[in-house]
């Protein structure tokens, strides 16, 4: 069961991606539609998510500061490590690994009860739109053609799958998930906030490019709410 809603997922990550390729003549427009998301994930799931798991193991404090490790380390990356043609590879890559714990808590979360199983896979699934989007969007903002953006959505799609199977061969402590999570929510704000967000808004009026953001991040709020209801 967990395998097959694993492929929804690279469904889903899939029809993003195309939906971002499709429109590339829109590109600002996604691109702010994608900061929101990213933030939102970042803000609305994967922080949430982080100090809950981490609370019975640490303090808020300790949580919020693995979030800006996180985040520092990413800029770290970006600025001083990555070349910068190779940017967009590095904020594809961050996805994608993403992508790979999108399926691990799945599995996870199946482990744990189906009814917390179907919750987390709902929320997988329509943010997993949003991460082929994305994926695709920083291919195209850090000059990479629509073959580079093909391979990196296809390594996207699969990685939910990748992740989905691997839970059947391990087991993650919830103080361990937890630490992981906050790590990529500080990512995925440096990502939004530093990256999408002003490229976004670079060259257009930012009148519809904001708009798009706000509705990126309400989507996503909407979404992980009714997930958990």
């Amino acid at each position: 069961m967990v395998i097959i809603i694993s492929i929804f997922a690279f469904t889903a990550t899939l029809l993003g991606g195309l939906f971002a390729i499709r429109f590339k003549d829109r590109l600002h427009l996604i691109l702010g539609f994608s900061a929101g998301a990213v933030l939102g994930v970042a803000f609305f799931d994967l922080m949430p998510e982080a100090i809950n798991l981490g609370l019975s193991h640490y303090s808020i404090n300790t949580m919020v500061a693995v979030v800006a490790t996180g985040f520092l380390f990413f800029m770290v990356l970006d600025r001083f490590i990555a070349l910068h043609a190779h940017r967009g590879t590095l904020g594809a890559t961050s996805l994608s690994i993403h992508s790979f714990l999108d399926g691990a808590a799945i599995g996870l979360a199946f482990k744990v009860s189906v009814a917390l199983g179907l919750i987390v896979t709902t929320a997988v699934l329509v943010h997993d739109f949003s991460d082929g989007i994305n994926t695709v969007n920083i291919i195209f903002k850090n000059k990479g053609d629509k073959k580079k953006a093909w391979k990196w959505l296809l390594i996207d799609a699969i990685a939910p799958v990748i992740g989905a199977t691997s839970t059947l061969f391990f087991m993650l402590s919830e103080s361990a998930l937890g630490i992981v999570l906050a790590v990529f929510s500080g990512f995925f704000l440096y990502i939004g906030a530093s990256d999408l967000l002003p490229e976004s808004y670079d060259t257009h009026p930012t009148q519809w490019t904001t708009i798009a953001t706000i509705v990126g991040a309400g989507v996503l709020f909407a979404a992980i709410k009714l997930a958990g209801v």
